[in-house]
């Protein structure tokens, strides 16, 4: 096994570690924007106000997006595994 081969599957398995989280980081980091907009509007400054829709929200993209994140993660092991006779030689 080469370094390029492992830099090539680190790489691959970083972006498929990235392309996964994405949608549940940017759903964290919209509803707490909105969240912490709405408290400056209002002027309440609660620190756990931001915990409950956070967490709802999050809930929301695993089951919504949850069959496509555990379809990508078994393509990906799935090759990973297949390709481990080319990657040791035998």
């Amino acid at each position: 096994m080469d370094q390029d081969v492992v830099v090539s599957l680190a790489t691959t398995a970083l972006q498929l570690a990235l392309k996964i989280a994405l949608p549940l980081l940017l759903a964290g980091l919209l509803i707490g924007l909105f969240v912490s907009i709405f408290q400056a509007i209002t002027q309440i400054q609660e620190q756990t106000l931001v915990f409950i829709p956070k967490i709802l929200g999050t809930a929301l993209v695993l089951v919504v997006g949850g069959p496509w994140m555990l379809n990508q993660l078994l393509s990906y092991a799935t090759e990973l595994w297949a390709s481990i006779p080319q990657l040791t030689g035998a």
